[in-house]
C-alpha cells in the first residue's frame, strides 16, 4: 500500500492510498481512498508510514484498530489460488456465498483443525483469530452456514475429482489405492460400524476410508464406506470410479496384499482389463518354497529374483529380500514371545498356588486364550492343559520355519517386463507408503480428522472429503517448502545413493545435513510443516486508522524476516493479498 499523486490538468492533482495485487497472474492497482482534501503535512505523515520512513518519534495520531494472525493465511488461500482450486470450486453456476465457505473451511483444516463452531467462530470478525475471514471477505460468519456449505461441496465432489484425475493421472499411469479406518465418536451414523481398528480404538465403532493416490502420493479421490466393510470389497468401486468417470482405459492399480488378492484379481480387475501390482500372503510364500519354486539360497548373492510359478500363470513373481526389515521381525518376534511366555508363567504360577488356585481345564483355557489373543504367537507353543496344571514349550520347528522367511517378500504382477522392470516394479509398489504418509497427515499430525462427531452419512463424507482437499494443498506446499522443512529436498541424489531398490530408502546428503545441524543450506532454522505455518502466523494484518479520521482505514505489514521471506519466495507469493 502507498500514497499515489494523480496529476490533473486543470485541476490540483489527487491524492490516493492505493495497493497492489495479483488477479489471474497479473499485477493490478486498486485505489483504497481519496484524501486529496487531507493536509499536506497529514497526508506526508502516512506516506513516510506507508514507506517505511517513520519519524523519529515514531507514528503520532495514527491508531491499531486490529491486528491479526496473518502470513499463514495469506501463504495457504495464496497456494489455494494458484493451483486454481478457487476457480474450481466456482465454476458453473455455485453460489459464491457456499465458494467462499467452501474456501474457508479447506483453508481453516490447515490453519486450525476444529469443529464447525470453532471455524466459524475462528472466521467471524467479531472472534477472529486470523484474517482468513477477512482475505475472503466474509463477513458474518455462522455455523449453520458452514453446514450448508459443506452439504453442497459434498455435491461437487464428482466434479472436482474429475478435474484432479485429468491434472494427475492418465492411460496407462501408476494409481496408488490403499484404505485406512478412523474411530467415531458417537452410534447414530449409518457408516459408523465396528470392525477392524488400525488405531487400536476396539471400543468405537470405525469408518472406512478408500484414498485414490497419482504415483507420486498426490491425492486424486477419496471415498468413505462402513466400519465393518473388508479391504477387498472397497476396490470394485475404485475400478468403476477409475473406468468410467475418470475415462482411463488402461492403468496400473497398485494395492497390497490385503487390497488386491486372487478373488479381486479374477472378478474385477481382470474383467475391467486393468493392470495391477500387489504382494503374496505369507502363507502364498512359504507354499512357494515348499514347491521348490523359491529357494532360499538365490539370495546368497542378490537380494532381488524373479521366478515363477504354475499356481500363478501368465504373472511375474518378484521375490526381495531386505536384511533390516529381517532383523527387525526377528527382534519383534523374539520380543513378543518373551511377553507370552511371561504371561503364561503367571498363569501356570496361578494354577501352583496354595490358596484358590486356578482349577478346571475350561477356566485355564480361559486364562491362556487372552494371553495368545494378545500377543498372536499362538502357533509358536505347543500347550498342555489339565484340570490343575499348564504345560508351556516353545514349537521350535514353527519358530525356525517362520525365521527362514524374514525379510522376504513376494510382488505379483500381470505387467510384462518391457512395461515395467523389475527394479520399477519393486519401486512402484513402494510409492504406496506415500498413501500411509497421506493417511497420517489427515488423522494425526497435520489434519486431525478425528473427533468425527457429524450424525449425517453425507455429512461424514463432506468432512472427509474436506480433509482431502486440505492435504491436496498441504502436499503441493510440502513439494514447494522442501529446502525449509525436515524433508528429503533432493531425492535424486538419495536415489543415485541407494544400492538397490530393496534396501531402505537413504536419505540424501544434503537431507542428512540439514537434519544433523537443524539449518538450511543458506543457514535459517529448519522446520516441521506445522512449526513454519506458526511462524507465519506471526506476520500480521494489522488495521490502522488516523485518529481524527478513523473512517478511513488502512492496512499496515510488519517486514518479513529472512525464514518468512524464503517461504514466500518459495511459493511465489505476496503476502499482501
Amino acid at each position: 500500500m502507498y500514497v499515489a499523486r494523480i496529476p490533473n490538468r486543470t485541476s490540483p492533482p489527487a491524492i490516493l492510498i492505493r495497493e497492489g495485487y495479483r488477479e489471474g497472474g497479473k499485477v493490478k492497482t486498486r485505489t483504497i481512498a481519496n484524501i486529496s482534501h487531507w493536509p499536506a503535512a497529514k497526508i506526508e505523515m502516512l506516506r513516510r508510514l506507508l514507506a517505511d520512513e517513520l519519524p523519529a518519534g515514531g507514528p503520532q495520531g495514527i491508531a491499531l484498530l486490529r491486528a491479526l494472525p496473518h502470513g499463514h493465511a495469506a501463504a495457504t488461500l495464496g497456494m489455494v489460488r494458484k493451483l486454481g482450486l478457487e476457480r474450481l470450486l466456482a465454476s458453473g453456476r455455485a453460489p459464491a456465498r457456499h465458494v467462499a465457505l467452501s474456501l474457508a473451511m479447506i483453508v481453516a483444516r490447515l490453519l486450525d483443525p476444529a469443529s464447525k463452531l470453532a471455524t466459524a467462530r475462528m472466521l467471524d470478525p467479531a472472534s477472529a483469530t486470523s484474517s482468513l475471514g477477512a482475505l475472503l471477505e466474509l463477513g458474518t460468519v455462522g455455523e449453520k452456514e458452514l453446514y450448508a456449505a459443506l452439504d453442497w461441496l459434498l455435491g461437487q465432489q464428482a466434479r472436482i475429482e474429475k478435474v484432479l484425475a485429468r491434472r494427475h493421472l492418465a492411460n496407462g499411469t501408476l494409481v496408488l489405492y490403499d484404505v485406512t479406518s478412523t474411530w467415531f465418536e458417537g452410534r447414530t451414523c449409518p457408516l459408523a460400524r465396528f470392525g477392524y481398528s488400525r488405531d487400536g480404538r476396539r471400543d468405537r465403532p470405525q469408518i472406512v476410508i478408500g484414498l485414490l493416490c497419482a504415483a507420486n502420493g498426490c491425492p486424486v479421490a477419496i471415498e468413505v464406506v462402513a466400519g465393518n466393510i473388508a479391504d477387498p470389497t472397497t476396490l470394485q468401486s475404485q475400478i468403476d470410479k477409475l473406468k468410467q468417470r475418470f475415462g482411463l482405459a488402461r492403468v496400473i492399480l497398485v494395492g497390497d496384499r490385503g487390497m488386491i488378492t486372487k478373488a479381486r484379481i479374477e472378478s474385477a480387475l481382470a474383467p475391467a482389463g486393468l493392470d495391477w501390482i500387489t504382494a503374496l500372503r505369507a502363507p502364498a510364500i512359504r507354499a512357494l518354497v515348499d514347491q521348490g519354486a523359491l529357494q532360499l539360497s538365490l539370495f546368497d548373492e542378490h537380494d532381488l529374483a524373479e521366478i515363477s510359478s504354475p499356481d500363478f500363470p501368465g504373472e511375474r513373481l518378484i521375490v526381495c529380500k531386505n536384511p533390516l526389515l529381517a532383523a527387525e521381525r526377528a527382534r519383534k518376534r523374539n520380543e513378543l514371545l518373551a511377553a507370552c511366555e511371561a504371561a503364561l508363567a503367571k498363569v501356570q504360577a496361578a494354577t501352583r498356588r496354595k490358596t484358590r488356585p486356578l482349577r478346571g481345564r475350561d477356566q485355564i483355557g480361559l486364562a491362556v486364550g487372552a494371553v495368545l489373543k494378545q500377543h498372536k504367537v499362538a502357533k509358536h507353543f505347543d500347550l498342555v492343559i489339565d484340570d490343575d496344571r499348564l504345560a508351556v514349550t516353545r514349537n521350535t520347528a514353527a519358530i525356525d520355519a517362520e525365521a527362514a522367511l524374514d525379510g522376504i517378500y513376494v510382488l505379483r504382477t500381470n505387467l510384462a517386463d518391457d512395461r515395467l522392470d523389475t527394479s520399477q516394479t519393486v519401486a512402484a509398489y513402494k510409492q504406496l507408503a506415500t498413501v500411509e504418509r497421506a493417511f497420517r497427515s489427515i488423522k494425526t499430525v497435520d489434519l486431525e480428522i478425528r473427533p468425527i462427531h457429524h450424525r449425517i452419512e453425507d455429512r461424514v463424507r463432506a468432512h472427509v472429503f474436506l480433509c482431502m482437499l486440505a492435504y491436496y494443498i498441504e502436499w503441493h506446499m510440502r513439494q514447494a517448502w522442501a529446502p525449509i522443512l525436515f524433508d528429503d529436498h533432493d531425492r535424486a541424489a538419495a536415489a543415485a545413493a541407494r544400492r538397490s531398490i530393496v534396501a531402505p530408502a537413504q536419505r540424501s546428503p544434503a537431507a542428512r545435513r540439514k537434519a544433523a545441524d537443524k539449518r538450511t543450506d543458506s543457514g535459517l532454522p529448519v522446520h516441521s510443516f506445522r512449526t513454519l505455518l506458526a511462524d507465519l502466523a506471526t506476520v500480521t494484518r494489522n488495521t490502522m486508522a488516523l485518529a481524527d479520521s478513523p473512517q478511513t482505514t488502512f492496512l499496515l505489514y510488519p517486514e518479513l524476516t529472512a525464514v518468512q521471506r524464503n517461504a514466500f519466495d518459495l511459493l511465489a507469493l505476496s503476502h499482501k493479498l
